[in-house]
C-alpha cells in the first residue's frame, strides 16, 4: 500500500469496465475503520451509478467530463441527521445545529474520503477528487435530496484506468514540516521550497501562454481568485445556515 500512495496520480479517464456496487461497498466498510469524532461516525456517502443523475451533477462540478465518464460517482456529505435522529429517538437532545459540529462531521468525512481513495486506489481503480463540491454546495444538496445537518464535502468519481497520466510534483518534505514550534518562512525559503516546481518545464509554459509573470500569479489571478473566493464563501456560509449549521 505505501507503494501505491508514493505512485498515485488523479485519474480523469476511465475504461468501460464495470465497478461491482460490492466492491465500493467493501471498500467503504474498510474505510470506516478510520478515525472519527466520538465514534459518531458522521457521514453519508451517496453513489451515484445512473447516467441521467450523472448528467444532473455534471453541470454542479462544472461539466468536468469525469462525471460522465466514470462508472461511479461517490458525493461524500457530512452528517449530523442520522446521529440527531437518533439521539430524539432514544430521549436524547440532540445540540448539533452549530458551526463546530459542521467542522466535527466535514472532518469525519474528509478521514473517510482519504481512506477510501487510498484503498481504491491500492485494488487498481482510479479516483479524481472534485473540489467543485463546495464550490455548488447548495445545487448539489438539492439534486441529491439531502436533508438538514448534511452537508456535501468532497465528490469522488471512480474508474479502472484508461491512462496512467504523468505524477504531479509535490513540494519537499522539508518545505512543510515544523520541529516542535511553526517555524515562519523567509524569503529565502520560500524561494528554496517552489524552486522545482517553478522550474519544471510544462509549469514555465503554463506561465508564458496565459501572459503571466510568475506561477503563483496563476493560481491568484486566474485559478483562485479572491473576487471567486469570497463570492463563493458567502454563498458557503448562506448554505450552512440553510442547512441548520449556523443560525
Amino acid at each position: 500500500m505505501i507503494e501505491s500512495i508514493k505512485t498515485r496520480r488523479t485519474i480523469r479517464k476511465y475504461s468501460g469496465k464495470d465497478v461491482p456496487q460490492e466492491l465500493i461497498s467493501s471498500l467503504l466498510e474498510t474505510a470506516s475503520r478510520a478515525a472519527t469524532m466520538g465514534n459518531m461516525q458522521l457521514y453519508s456517502v451517496v453513489v451515484t451509478r445512473d447516467e441521467k443523475n450523472k448528467e444532473a451533477l455534471s453541470p454542479l462540478h462544472f461539466n468536468q467530463p469525469m462525471v460522465k465518464g466514470a462508472p461511479v460517482v461517490l458525493t461524500f456529505c457530512a452528517d449530523f441527521n442520522r446521529f440527531s435522529a437518533w439521539c430524539e429517538q432514544r430521549k436524547a437532545v440532540p445540540g448539533y445545529d452549530n458551526f463546530l459540529s459542521f467542522l466535527n462531521a466535514a472532518s469525519d468525512t474528509l478521514l473517510l474520503t482519504q481512506n477510501f481513495c487510498t484503498l481504491a486506489e491500492d485494488e487498481g481503480l482510479g479516483t479524481c477528487y472534485l473540489g467543485t463540491t463546495i464550490y455548488n454546495a447548495e445545487q448539489i444538496i438539492k439534486a441529491l435530496n439531502l436533508p438538514k445537518l448534511t452537508f456535501p464535502i468532497a465528490t469522488i468519481t471512480v474508474g479502472y484506468p484508461e491512462e496512467i497520466p504523468a505524477q504531479p510534483d509535490r513540494l519537499p518534505v522539508e518545505g512543510f514540516i515544523h520541529e516542535e514550534k511553526y517555524c515562519d518562512y523567509t524569503r529565502e525559503s520560500i524561494d528554496k521550497i517552489h524552486e522545482y516546481k517553478e522550474s519544471l518545464e510544462e509549469n514555465k509554459h503554463f506561465v508564458e501562454i496565459n501572459k503571466k509573470e510568475t506561477l503563483a500569479q496563476i493560481f491568484t489571478d486566474i485559478r483562485y481568485t479572491k473576487d471567486a473566493n469570497e463570492s463563493i464563501s458567502h454563498k458557503l456560509l448562506e448554505t450552512l445556515k440553510s442547512q441548520g449549521f449556523l443560525s
